[in-house]
């Protein structure tokens, strides 16, 4: 099956919320994502509609799907940019302007055939279009194999850098950063 891969549209809010209702459902999302599905429905309606709005058009966040021929939306990720000077999610001081890839989800029928690497060119793509901007990191959890397999897959590799997972302190979210060309992989 062929899949549309695309920005949101700014009035897509209720598809934005359905899918990310989904992922939260998924048995991966305690090590996947920094959110619970309880906390995602509770969100009122203006916080999708902005959330789709910002992440439709400009330079400092774009989310990207995959939509199947019949309209149902399968997969996600969100690029968000990280100025320098400023700091990341963790509290931590941000060196250069980056783009941190978050909210990855593929739906389980469509895994494995090709989406997840389709959502990640065109996030990455439109990452390296902006002026001055040339690093793409994401972290993932200690525990997700999984997804760390098919970053390594697509280019990512382990920096060394780490942080206590915010939901397990025990835990670590390790950053990984797309290799540029002729860098040697971990």
């Amino acid at each position: 099956m062929d899949y549309e891969i695309r920005p949101v549209r700014g009035e897509e809010w209720r598809a934005v919320r359905e899918l990310r209702l989904a992922a939260l459902k998924d048995g991966a999302a305690p090590i996947a994502f920094l959110e619970t599905y309880e906390q995602a429905l509770e969100r009122p309606d203006g916080f999708w509609q902005d959330r789709a709005r910002g992440a439709s058009h400009g330079t400092s966040a774009r989310q990207f799907v995959a939509v199947a021929a019949d309209g149902r939306w399968v997969g996600t990720v969100v690029a968000l940019v990280e100025e320098a000077g400023t700091e990341d999610f963790f509290g931590r001081p941000v060196r250069e302007r980056q783009v941190q890839l978050v909210g990855v989800y593929v739906r389980p029928q469509a895994r494995g055939i090709g989406v997840t690497e389709k959502l990640f060119e065109a996030a990455v793509a439109w990452a390296r279009g902006l002026e001055g901007l040339r690093r793409v990191r994401l972290h993932v959890h200690e525990d997700n194999a999984r997804a760390e397999g098919f970053y390594r897959k697509f280019g990512f590799v382990l920096t060394g850098e780490a942080v206590p997972n915010p939901g397990d302190p025990s835990k670590s979210d390790r950053e990984m950063v797309l290799a540029e060309p002729g860098d040697v992989p971990q």
